[in-house]
């Protein structure tokens, strides 16, 4: 439940409709190849929790196979990544809640939810657990309920809507041709984004070798709710009608006779969006910690203050972050802050990457592990690639191997005082 609630946001319940747009029905094949992906990369990242629990995760294995160098950087990119894409969230959030409270500014919704958010984290482990199964069995309940109607109205119970559309064709499935569907993939990659977090989670099990299983379940709950949802939807409304600032499941029911549906939606969309973004909290403020014990960053992060078992800098500096990419989400250009979240999605796939080179060396793989393992890499290499195919992901691919580039750069520094730092121990 913790790994549906981290899962399931914003990035399929709004993010869906991109997919659409660019692959018309032909988007439930990428669907398909991203939960396969997923189902991959979570499978050789609970071995290796299995084989070596680490509160660093996929950092630490990082580091276990190839050096400090690989630890760090794919620590600092999580982080930077994750930070990014909370500020979308909460600028997300902030304009869902203004569909019943227009007045309000924006930035009080924000900083609401920002507040909210760190004092669940400040709970500790109990009150976290506890909030996100709630919300995870609230979101499975919503996309429930919208195949529950969907399937009431294409039976024709419900009144209004459109005639079905079934894409029986070849032509009209893939509207887009394969262009579209390979552009599309990266949207449904978004949508299965937080299995990570799942991986920081999984040392907190009472048995770790219950990883692999719990993350094989979660999965094909969110492939087939996924799969079963999307296809209702592209059915029952034309593709190329979907609008990319709506979620394609209001849309859809949207011409039947059913006021209350956008209504409920709407708290949906806010649950949805806040529990993804509650458990990315976790997750960096988690990966800020292990980053200070391990000396890549200030040893004061893993310091605990009045006996909290969650260090408060640990939590103010990722509130520091948070509060920046805030504001960056609400004074910069809408196009331009898309494309920063953007880039910090893919930073996400390049990590799940170094979690699959990682697994071939921290692992001893069968011959099928290992035909996995590339089938994985070829997955996200689809993915990232298919970027460069439209204007809308274009511009955040760039700018991914910008950040690429910083870390590159701080990293090298780095590197000179980690040696310098040897040198002084040696002698000493």
């Amino acid at each position: 439940m913790l790994g549906v609630a981290s899962t399931i946001g914003t990035g399929y319940f709004l993010g869906s409709a991109f997919g659409i747009k660019l692959g018309g029905p032909a988007v439930l094949i990428s669907y398909v190849l991203a939960a396969f992906c997923t189902f991959i990369v979570f499978d050789l990242l609970s071995a290796m929790t299995v084989d070596d629990p680490q509160k660093g995760s996929f950092r630490t294995y990082a580091k276990k196979a190839h050096g400090r160098w690989a630890g760090f950087s794919t620590g600092w990119m999580y982080w930077c990544a994750e930070v990014l894409i909370m500020g979308s969230q909460m600028t997300a959030l902030a304009i869902f809640s203004r569909f019943w409270f227009p007045a309000v500014p924006m930035w009080l919704f924000a900083a609401g939810y920002a507040v909210l958010g760190l004092f669940v984290i400040w709970l500790g482990n109990k009150g976290f657990d506890r909030l996100e199964n709630i919300l995870a069995i609230i979101k499975i309940a919503a996309i429930v309920m919208f195949l529950v109607i969907a399937a009431a109205a294409l039976m024709g119970w419900i009144k209004g809507g459109t005639k079905p559309e079934v894409p029986l064709t070849t032509s009209a499935f893939f509207p887009t041709g394969i262009f579209g569907l390979w552009s599309s993939l990266i949207f449904a990659f978004y949508a299965f984004g937080g299995i990570e977090v799942m991986g920081v989670m999984a040392v907190r099990l009472k048995d770790p070798k219950d990883a692999p299983k719990s993350g094989k379940v979660m999965i094909l709950i969110l492939a087939v709710v996924y799969v079963l949802s999307l296809a209702a939807a592209v059915t029952m409304a034309s593709w190329n009608k979907f609008p990319t600032t709506k979620s394609p499941f209001v849309y859809a029911l949207a011409s039947y006779d059913l006021p209350f549906v956008p209504h409920v939606f709407n708290a949906v969309l806010i649950i949805a969006g806040f529990s993804t973004m509650v458990a990315s909290l976790y997750a960096v403020t988690t990966m800020i910690v292990t980053l200070s014990e391990d000396h890549d960053a200030p040893k004061l992060f893993s310091r605990k203050w009045f006996k909290r078992k969650t260090p408060l800098l640990a939590l103010a500096l990722t509130a520091a972050g948070l509060i920046a990419s805030i504001v960056l989400s609400l004074l910069m250009p809408a196009k331009i802050y898309e494309y920063l979240t953007t880039a910090a999605g893919l930073m996400l796939l390049y990590n799940w990457f170094f979690i699959l080179i990682s697994a071939g060396r921290n692992l001893e793989l069968t011959v099928w592990g290992q035909v996995k393992r590339y089938t994985g890499m070829l997955l996200i290499l689809l993915a990232v690639s298919g970027t460069l195919f439209h204007t809308t992901s274009r511009p955040g691919f760039w700018i991914s191997l910008g950040f690429i580039a910083i870390i590159a750069v701080v990293l090298l520094f780095m590197q000179s005082v980690w040696r310098k730092a040897e040198k002084e121990a040696k002698k000493s």
